[in-house]
């Protein structure tokens, strides 16, 4: 693992170790604690909850998209499909192309793929995070076998592309916007770099794997979806732009690392970001507050993941001020209590929102912001709402949390 990326959390203190693990690693050290809150343990307070979450994980066989078929996609049993949410059949012509209700979904697309992905990332992200903490190689040989059944097994794995990802019945076999489908492989790529030395994830298992993560990142910026996509100026830009550089990261990829920093200061922060902290086309919406806590969430975990030694990209500032602590200085308030919301509640899902939203935590470590840390503790982090968790991609905050 690249010095850079050297875990901030290799180990928990022996007491919570017994406690909570019942392991100990010899010559373990307490881990080193952010400067600007100095009192919180990010890896002891996350123990317990990675504890109950890799339990289940350890259980899981490997289930690639390669076990279930969408009948209607023009794609291969090795490629990614999903319909359109927000698509539905018009009742003046029910065999006909599909008409739009923007923030209502269909329960009737094709979602098995998107769910199977969601599933997989949740489970390597827990078990990447338990390794991480514990360097237990039981942790780290489930994780890779999964890892090695999505991306390696010619028989299972997922093509490193995206051409049939949220499709229209009679309109579109597959879109640019499809590409916020593999948000969720954002920390999938965190989590392979972590195992990185591990015995159970080989040089070999981890050059196939890389492998695959910079297929999909030359398909993502050279293909016309994934262009398409980069160019969107709401959050599915801001989406692109955190897949490209967490891939980057798991691939040492500096020059699209390099990018990735001139977008977050030049694109989607000036472009996206009002001057009180808010995000005026998220605010369109007719789900603005789900789609304003999605936003600065992806946001602000660019501004996690690019930071470096002296450059702290959430309290960094446009020259009129505006930056990342705004944004989530605008909202927090709001996830503390959301009849703060100054707009109408969301047409969906309204009341599955907030949950422990990581801006909130990520925001507190580079600000030292103790207020914005106790609202994300006291929020639920791992919800069940099948909706929520689409829209919560960052699941293991001690896999973006660095030193």
């Amino acid at each position: 693992m690249p010095a850079a990326r050297i875990s901030l959390f290799r180990s928990l203190p022996f007491r919570v170790l017994v406690a909570v693990f019942g392991v100990h690693i010899t010559g373990a050290a307490a881990p080193a604690a952010q400067p600007a809150l100095p009192a919180f343990d990010l890896a002891a307070h996350e123990a317990p909850r990675v504890t109950r979450l890799v339990g289940t994980a350890l259980k899981k066989k490997p289930r690639t998209i390669t076990s279930v078929v969408n009948p209607r996609s023009a794609g291969g049993v090795h490629d990614f499909s999903s319909e359109g949410d927000y698509w539905w059949p018009d009742p003046a012509n029910p065999d006909g192309p599909y008409i739009q209700r923007d923030g209502l979904s269909n329960p009737d697309n094709f979602v098995a793929h998107r769910r199977l992905l969601i599933a997989f990332s949740r489970d390597v992200a827990a078990l990447a995070a338990a390794y991480k903490l514990t360097r237990d190689e039981r942790y780290a040989a489930a994780a890779a076998r999964h890892l090695r059944a999505w991306f390696v097994g010619p028989s299972t794995r997922m093509n490193p592309s995206l051409l049939y990802s949220q499709a229209i019945k009679g309109r579109a076999t597959g879109r640019s916007i499809g590409l916020i489908d593999t948000l969720h492989l954002c920390e999938v790529a965190l989590a392979a770099e972590t195992l990185r030395g591990a015995q159970s994830y080989s040089k070999n298992d981890d050059t196939a794997v890389t492998g695959w993560f910079r297929d999909y990142l030359h398909w993502m910026r050279t293909h016309a979806y994934g262009i398409e996509e980069s160019e969107a100026k709401n959050n599915h830009g801001t989406c692109w732009t955190l897949q490209a550089a967490c891939f980057a990261t798991l691939t040492g990829d500096a020059g699209t690392l390099a990018l990735c920093r001139r977008r977050l200061k030049e694109i989607h922060l000036p472009d996206q970001m009002a001057a009180d902290g808010s995000f005026p086309l998220e605010l369109r919406r007719t789900k603005p507050y789900g789609y304003s806590i999605f936003n600065l969430d992806v946001m602000t975990a660019l501004g996690q993941i690019l930071g470096a030694p002296g450059e702290n990209l959430i309290t960094w500032e446009l020259p009129d001020g505006r930056s990342l602590a705004r944004g989530i200085a605008w909202l927090a308030p709001c996830l503390a209590d959301k009849s703060k919301w100054p707009l109408k509640p969301d047409v969906m899902y309204w009341d599955d929102w907030p949950v422990r939203q990581p801006a909130l935590l990520f925001g507190a470590l580079a600000a030292g912001r103790a207020d914005w840390l106790e609202i994300w503790k006291k929020l639920d982090p791992d919800p069940e709402v099948e909706e929520v968790q689409r829209n919560f991609p960052i699941r293991q905050p001690v896999l973006w949390v660095r030193q």
